[in-house]
């Protein structure tokens, strides 16, 4: 299974933001945001935080890519 945040990416340029801008706005570590940049896996809180920091629903942040057989 893979996690891709490359929609929240693409959210963030939309709306002029930076890395550093999301963390400030979340409140979240820079140990999470490296994660996020690595598209490794993240709370559903730190989720929750960037979904109400940005206004948008989970889905416009993430993907599931399914492993191929």
């Amino acid at each position: 299974m893979a996690i891709s945040y490359k929609k929240l990416w693409i959210l963030l340029i939309e709306k002029g933001l930076k890395k550093t801008d999301l963390k400030e706005l979340c409140q979240i570590g820079p140990a999470t945001l490296a994660k996020l940049s690595k598209n490794e896996t993240v709370s559903l809180d730190v989720l929750q935080k960037i979904c109400k920091a940005l206004e948008c629903n989970i889905g416009d942040i993430i993907d599931y890519i399914p492993d191929k057989d």
